[in-house]
């Protein structure tokens, strides 16, 4: 037999071994354990709105006699929940006109802006080894100080918005800096402070809003005065949806991340002070700047996701200014293995779920609550990625069985 056709018999060998091998490879990724952990939460959230749903408890009533009733009811309850979801947050085509349709999109993009911007510091902090919990006071200090420039002072078009932008991202860097150097100098854990932080920053915030200096005038309520339309983000789409620049400043702010820790000499030195400090010092690099540099990037992008609250959404201070969107960036970076592009694609889907909820609430007659149950699950199979491959039968990655041999 000719060396030819040796060649010709193995190709189709080697062709699907490249196949087995490109499956496999899938097969044990982290993105793919990540879809599976929404496929499950999603899931499960549809078992407890079927257990919820009060036309499933009637029909299970019966159930030997009509079973299908009982089916059916399900069906119905989780379809039209989850429907409910998509029309709150992708596509609303039960509406009249485009404009409404159209406008649940958006929603969802004002709501993931914020939680872009704090998902990307906490991502840069965990892959440098450092667990920060602190976005939710960054994210006040941020919204506190760049409300203040907005309503206190009064500069020109353009400077004005650029000021207090660079104001907000000042006060979350300022919040981030002072649990990051107590790290470095002292070794005071930066999980402890960093959620003390945040108790500090949320009382500071109500005691401002008492004082003259950020109390709205002819006012009983804890609220500061409008930002100035001078200090407020541009709305991309027109005043008919309220998506703002902001949005489209937290997708520079992605690439900006994706470059510092993937392409910059500092991003080398911040991923190996988070794979072995020790290392990292013997190699010469400074642990300690390190450190302090990574809480206080990080705390500047979280204060930028106050400055998407206090001059693109809301306008005005309040004790409410940050929302839950610190603890949930948590959840958004996790999801997003702390890369720009998955935490990108994260928050998108943690603001639908956001912007989902009155829909959900008034179509499908279900609690908002469900929303945070589904995050809940997210949470739980992100953080047991074991668990997500046993549900699936995934195959455990090659350098995982490495380690545990």
């Amino acid at each position: 037999m000719s060396a030819e056709a040796v060649k010709q018999d193995d190709a189709p060998a080697e062709g699907s071994r490249d196949w087995r091998a490109l499956l496999r490879e899938i097969a044990e990724s982290s993105a793919l354990v990540v879809v599976m952990a929404v496929v499950a939460s999603m899931v499960i959230g549809g078992l407890l709105i079927i257990f919820a749903d009060p036309d499933v408890s009637d029909a299970a009533g019966y159930f030997f006699a009509r079973p299908m009733d009982t089916f059916t009811a399900a069906w119905d309850a989780v379809s039209s929940a989850y429907t409910a979801m998509f029309r709150g947050s992708v596509w609303n085509y039960s509406a009249d006109t485009f404009a409404q349709q159209f406008k649940p999109l958006t929603e969802t993009l004002t709501m993931a802006t914020p939680l872009i911007f704090a998902g990307l510091g906490l991502g840069i902090g965990f892959r440098a080894g450092l667990f920060n919990i602190g976005a939710q006071g960054q994210i006040i200090m941020g919204a506190m100080l760049g409300g203040w420039v907005g309503f206190a002072w009064h500069l020109p078009v353009g400077l004005h918005l650029l000021v207090a932008v660079v104001a907000s991202a000042l006060g979350g860097a300022i919040w981030g800096f002072i649990p990051g150097i107590l790290k470095a100098k002292t070794g005071a854990h930066e999980v402890i402070v960093t959620i003390m932080l945040n108790y500090v920053a949320a009382n500071l915030l109500a005691f401002a809003l008492s004082q003259d200096a950020f109390q709205r005038p002819d006012s009983d309520n804890l609220q500061s005065p409008i930002v100035d339309t001078t200090a407020q983000y541009p709305l991309i789409l027109g005043s008919s949806y309220r998506l703002h620049l902001g949005f489209l400043l937290a997708i520079a702010a992605a690439i900006g991340v994706w470059w510092l820790m993937e392409r910059s000499t500092w991003g080398f030195r911040f991923r190996a002070v988070g794979a072995n400090p020790r290392a990292a010092r013997t190699a010469g690099m400074n642990v300690s700047f390190g450190i302090i540099a990574v809480m206080t990037i990080a705390g500047a992008l979280a204060g930028l996701a106050g400055s998407a609250q206090i001059l693109g959404t809301e306008k005005s201070l309040t004790t409410g200014i940050a929302g839950s969107f610190g603890f949930d960036a948590i959840t958004v970076a996790l999801l997003g293995r702390s890369r720009p592009m998955g935490t990108v694609f994260a928050g998108i889907l943690f603001g639908a779920f956001k912007a989902s909820g009155p829909t959900l609430q008034v179509a499908a007659g279900l609690p908002v609550d469900i929303v945070l149950i589904l995050q809940s699950l997210i949470v739980l199979f992100i953080a047991a990625p074991p668990l997500v491959r046993f549900l699936f039968r995934l195959p455990t990655p090659t350098n995982e069985k490495v380690v545990a041999a």
